[in-house]
């Protein structure tokens, strides 16, 4: 399965950092938990999307949510998704629905949940066409990829966006995207940062 792959390439990548550099330890557990957004709001209905996240993501250390962008039973969202992006509506098992998903990864650095990756199979025809009927989206249909995909004009794909800041953040276990990428910060963020013990860099 790709999310496997991918989930192994980040932890070899993890590896490869901790042999060079020996004040840092591997945390990654060695595989990945997948579970639906839908049983996760059965699970836990008393907390909110994000409380979710972080406890599932505690248990397991590494989480796939499978579902994300069409409403759960509850009649809620577990987190926005475009209509003309991934597939989150196509039903797959009774009470199931999506094609698609976030990595997320429990990050005792932080004590919280971090999302490395959106990502799933991409809307065909008639996932488009009820996922823009869904959100009353419909005019999107005269767009340029909106046009393609309903003449049949482009192939079934998946795709995936891997936030490499936050990827860099975690393997070389920063407190803050900011410690890892060249950018300006402000005084009040920075002062916020010395007082929590960030070493600013």
């Amino acid at each position: 399965m790709v999310v496997n792959r991918i989930y192994s390439a980040i932890r070899r990548t993890e590896f490869y950092v901790c042999e060079r550099y020996d004040c840092i330890k591997p945390f990654l557990p060695e595989t990945i938990h997948f579970v639906h957004a839908e049983e996760l709001q059965e699970k836990y209905p008393a907390l909110t999307p994000k409380e979710r996240e972080d406890k599932v993501a505690k248990e397991y250390g590494a989480v796939f949510i499978i579902g994300i962008g069409g409403e759960l039973a509850d009649g809620q969202k577990h987190d926005g998704r475009s209509p003309d992006y991934d597939d989150w509506s196509t039903p797959t098992e009774p009470g199931r629905k999506g094609l698609n998903g976030d990595i997320l990864v429990w990050y005792p650095v932080l004590d919280r949940a971090v999302e490395l990756s959106s990502m799933g199979i991409r809307v065909d025809k008639e996932a488009l066409i009820r996922q823009l009927e869904i959100c009353g989206d419909e005019d999107r249909k005269e767009l340029y990829f909106h046009k393609k995909l309903l003449n049949d004009e482009l192939p079934l794909s998946i795709g995936g966006g891997i936030g490499q800041s936050r990827l860099c953040m975690i393997l070389l276990h920063k407190a803050h995207v900011g410690e890892i990428q060249a950018s300006i910060w402000p005084e009040e963020m920075r002062k916020e940062c010395l007082e929590a013990g960030i070493p600013l860099i």
